[in-house]
């Protein structure tokens, strides 16, 4: 795990002081890779890479950027699972190090581009190729690891963070597009990010450079092809199989390994199999609110380690812990943080850092296996539309009104949503009610200039993604669960990437498993969602790998933080001078006197002045610290 940061002149041309603008890119990652650094400068001066290291897997002489001692060179961040296998198959003799980074240098000299078909892992890397004169740059499948890049007259940049930019951009101006997808969703679409000019290579693409032309293509995808004769025992078998090897390869570490524990199935099952797997000296880390029992899940996650009879530790956080991080947490996410769990996520990492390099996680579970309580609302209306229109029997419903009845107790707690999404809209097409389900800009008004944002339409893009061509229309939980996890996924894996990376760990996701996800998504929606019931097909199969008190739970609340009774209590005063600056009063597209204004009528659990005051807070950390950036350059080179 680390930070990777290049760049290459599109046309071959010598690029002006480039060993010192890589110096400055890595210097702004420089949290990533603790560890240690390294630059390297193409003797023609046209390319180069820098790197900031996380030692985790041969940490003796695992030093990047590394070469193959033929002329290619690589900068890779990630962890490539499989690469003690890949070496014996490449020929373990060839190898002057014991380090996965080596591995991927010489599986492209067997196999060229398709050398990432062969990877099983989280990676982003940039490969220069001697022979061809050309740069091969690629992302992993899920988008565990960062890869942005940018392209400023003939020099082209890529780095693992945006920040590594902003010396270099001619105007660190917002993105308008990005800007309207982020309202909406709390993300960009379609590799859009909130800079211009600044784009995000996606989940399971290449980027090459070569012969004067840079080029963006696809190497995976997600296929549902679902069998629908899979029974139930088979699926149980095979997930079983699948989680229990998944967990197993990403253990493999020079260093010790922890766990995030949120009181929940997914990151529970993970720490379960960690523990059957061998790993003797887990350590579990919760973060937890005493503020109020409403906000506390600890004992979950507490009672989960004494059933395994791991070591536990936890940090209580506060409001002053927020006044505190905040802005760096900011700075972290180069972005507006997009929901305050990642505050939480923030503090336990760093309680994690004072024990551990590495940490395994249970995200991708929701996504992957269908645990988000709006799948059960968008599918309880579509349930009632067919038994109006009698059309419950026509191929295209995996579960009847009456069955779903009993798993609605797990809504009980989302009034407010049900609310606003019934007011309109009832039985309108499942894209359009599924984008008005998680459709956020609603909750915004008159705090927004609306004007200035141009005629894009975030819905257009929404939809091209949510009737994606590899999933089939035979369910809706298919539909609903593929756009999440083409779209949200990325966002949260780009939250859990940056909060372990602001401490110097890495965080590893052992249900973002190529062979476990190709694989459930073949699992029939009637198996996946039999009843209505979330997340069925992980349960069913993995339910005696936890205690009762975890898989029994109907009341997960997913890291929920009592920000609004801090915003109007002992935050107040930070919250009230963040947004009442003179900058902040001036923004071009947010009017801060109506954010101001609207911070007392918040509702509890309410995210509208999490995201505005984080929108602030994003513009104070990058755009108004722009000359700071550029003056990074200005300095002497080091000696």
């Amino acid at each position: 795990m680390c930070g990777i940061a290049g760049q290459i002149s599109v046309s071959r041309q010598a690029l002006p002081r480039l060993r010192r603008c890589l110096e400055v890119m890595n210097d702004l990652q420089k949290h990533r890779g603790p560890d240690g650094e390294g630059v390297w400068v193409h003797p023609g001066e046209s390319i180069g890479f820098g790197h900031r290291r996380l030692s985790i897997i041969d940490l003796a002489t695992g030093h990047q950027p590394m070469t193959d001692r033929a002329g290619n060179w690589i900068t890779y961040n990630g962890e490539i699972y499989n690469y003690v296998e890949l070496r014996q198959e490449l020929g373990k003799d060839r190898f002057a190090t014991t380090s996965d980074t080596e591995v991927i240098l010489f599986a492209y000299r067997k196999w060229g581009a398709d050398c990432v078909s062969h990877l099983r892992g989280m990676f982003a890397f940039a490969l220069w190729d001697e022979a061809k004169q050309a740069l091969f740059c690629a992302r992993d499948r899920f988008g565990i690891k960062p890869f942005y890049y940018a392209q400023v007259g003939d020099r082209l940049m890529f780095a693992s963070e945006v920040k590594a930019f902003l010396p270099f951009l001619d105007h660190v101006a917002t993105d308008l597009e990005g800007f309207k997808d982020y309202l909406a969703f709390q993300f960009c679409l379609a590799g859009k990010t909130l800079f211009q000019g600044v784009h995000e290579l996606l989940p399971g693409h290449t980027l090459t450079v070569g012969n004067g032309r840079v080029k963006v293509q696809r190497y995976w995808e997600v296929q549902y092809d679902v069998d629908w004769r899979m029974a139930q025992a088979e699926a149980d078998a095979r997930l079983r199989d699948l989680l229990s090897d998944s967990v197993r390869v990403h253990l493999r570490s020079d260093v010790p390994v922890g766990a995030y524990l949120s009181g929940g199935f997914d990151s529970s099952l993970v720490a379960s199999l960690a523990t059957r797997a061998g790993e003797k000296n887990l350590v579990g880390f919760n973060g937890k609110f005493s503020f109020s029992s409403d906000y506390d899940e600890s004992r979950y996650a507490r009672a989960m380690a004494e059933w395994c009879g791991f070591g536990f530790s936890d940090v209580d956080i506060s409001a002053t812990d927020l006044i505190g991080n905040i802005r760096k947490i900011v700075y972290h996410m180069d972005y507006p943080a997009a929901g305050p769990g990642v505050f939480p996520q923030f503090m336990v990492s760093r309680l994690a850092s004072r024990q551990r390099k590495v940490v395994l996680g249970g995200q991708g579970g929701d996504e992957v296996f269908g645990g988000y309580a709006r799948y059960l609302i968008a599918y309880f209306e579509q349930c009632i539309k067919a038994a109006v229109y009698g059309t419950m029997r026509n191929g295209n419903f995996i579960v009847t009104y009456e069955s779903i009845i009993p798993n609605l107790v797990s809504l009980r707690n989302y009034k407010g949503l049900l609310q606003e999404f019934w007011r309109d809209g009832l039985f309108d097409d499942m894209d359009k009610r599924y984008f008005r389900l998680i459709n956020r800009a609603t909750l915004l008004g008159d705090e927004v200039n609306w004007n200035a944002l141009g005629d894009y339409s975030p819905f257009e893009t929404f939809r091209t993604i949510f009737h994606g061509r590899n999933v089939g229309k035979e369910s809706y939980f298919d539909l609903m669960t593929h756009f999440d996890f083409k779209t949200l996924l990325p966002s949260l894996l780009h939250v859990e990437d940056r909060v372990s990376m602001a401490h110097g760990i890495e965080s590893r996701v052992p249900f973002l498993d190529h062979p476990l996800v190709e694989f459930a998504a073949t699992i029939p929606s009637n198996i996946k969602f039999k009843d209505g019931t979330m997340k069925h097909a992980l349960k069913s199969a993995m339910r005696s790998y936890v205690p009762d008190i975890i898989a029994e739970r109907k009341d997960k609340m997913g890291f929920p933080v009592p920000l609004t009774e801090w915003i109007q209590g002992e935050a107040r005063d930070f919250v009230q001078d963040a947004l009442s600056s003179r900058a902040a009063l001036g923004r071009e597209l947010i009017d801060n006197r109506k954010v101001l204004a609207g911070l007392a009528r918040e509702p509890k659990f309410g995210r509208k002045a999490w995201g505005l005051l984080c929108l602030e807070l994003w513009q104070q950390e990058f755009h108004d610290r722009e000359m700071e950036f550029k003056t990074m350059l200005k300095s002497e080179d080091r000696t």
